[in-house]
């Protein structure tokens, strides 16, 4: 007999629940690009090793201007059934931007880089047992930066967070959505960009590109960075900061009674008075109540543990655990010698 629904639920009721979460809309879109040399045109593109992929396999990647700094992020796969097709999540407020830049470098590469929002939606299922409510719903197995096909074009994608992105056809959506729903609670886009924050992985919007290096927001804990590929946009300088540099700002994780909150309000600490020290870069309601945020801090104000909201005698907020660890701020590494 089939399972019943689960119904959406409060979020004090949220709180205190285990069940994984289905939701509609996670707040991107897809990209895709094709063609013989999709591969290598990305790869010489964006800070992850696309080369490396095997067709069903995916990353995090970073679209960086050539002053490292991040315009985009997000997952990307390579088609299990067409290793010449690859598959990039980004920000919704982006794409288009993100979509003419890349096709602005193509020149004699023959890959084609297409916004296919329109022919595809996304859904996310998010928190403990989403991978065991795939496999009911879907009949699938899933494991970490894999994707898995089924139905025909439709794409179950896990990343390493156990969060799930299912990309699939626009007029199949309501049916592989209603059949999730029945072993999830079903959710709007508030709540995955809340699971998102609670896993530390940050995501890059319009209001947040072009402000950090990568290093800055963590991508070199989560594995967004090859440090062994050859050169991208930006590449010089995120190499010179991962070895010679000193990091003065990490991405951390708190929690504020604040409401609407918006990326990038500044945070302010008395070690830097009225000279901001940190932005928000996402922002969700929590459960609990208030607001749950990833942000980017210098890290003697975190040290000082004395934040602020958007002004200096501003709401507080608390730090809250990430599940990897942030490295200490580190002096800068004398060069090597060549000799």
């Amino acid at each position: 007999m089939p399972a019943p629904a689960l119904t959406s639920v409060s979020p004090t009721d949220f709180a205190q629940s285990s069940a994984p979460v289905v939701c509609a809309h996670v707040g991107s879109a897809l990209l895709e690009a094709v063609g013989e040399d999709a591969v290598s045109f990305l790869h010489g593109q964006l800070s992850s090793d696309v080369q490396a992929l095997a067709p069903g396999r995916g990353q995090y990647w970073s679209y960086n201007s050539p002053k490292g700094r991040m315009l985009a992020n997000g997952v990307l796969w390579r088609a299990a059934s067409d290793g010449g097709r690859v598959l990039l999540i980004v920000a919704a407020d982006l794409a288009e931007t993100i979509r003419r830049r890349l096709s602005m470098f193509v020149l004699r590469s023959k890959v084609v880089i297409n916004d296919v929002r329109d022919g595809y939606a996304l859904l996310g299922l998010a928190g403990p047992g989403a991978g065991d409510a795939a496999r009911a719903a879907l009949g699938i197995a899933v494991a970490p930066l894999t994707a898995t096909s089924f139905k025909g074009d439709a794409t179950a994608f896990t990343m390493p967070d156990g969060r799930i992105i299912v990309a699939c056809p626009t007029a199949s959506a309501p049916i592989i959505h209603a059949a999730l729903a029945r072993h999830a609670v079903t959710a709007d886009t508030q709540m995955w960009r809340w699971h998102a924050i609670r896993v530390g992985v940050p995501k890059i919007t319009a209001a947040t590109s072009d402000l950090f290096v990568p290093q800055a927001l963590n991508w070199d804990l989560l594995g967004g960075i090859s440090f062994q590929k050859g050169c991208y946009p930006g590449q010089e300088i995120v190499a010179r900061m991962q070895y010679l540099g000193r990091l003065k700002e990490r991405l951390y994780a708190f929690r504020t009674s604040a409401e609407d909150v918006e990326p990038p309000t500044r945070l302010y600490s008395s070690v830097f008075g009225d000279q901001p020290c940190g932005t928000v870069v996402n922002a969700a309601p929590d459960p609990a109540g208030g607001s749950a945020l990833l942000a980017v801090v210098q890290q003697a104000a975190v040290e000082a543990d004395d934040l602020r909201l958007d002004m200096t005698d501003g709401p507080s907020i608390s730090r809250q655990p990430l599940p990897y660890a942030i490295p200490e701020a580190s002096a800068p590494r004398a060069p090597r010698s060549l000799s």
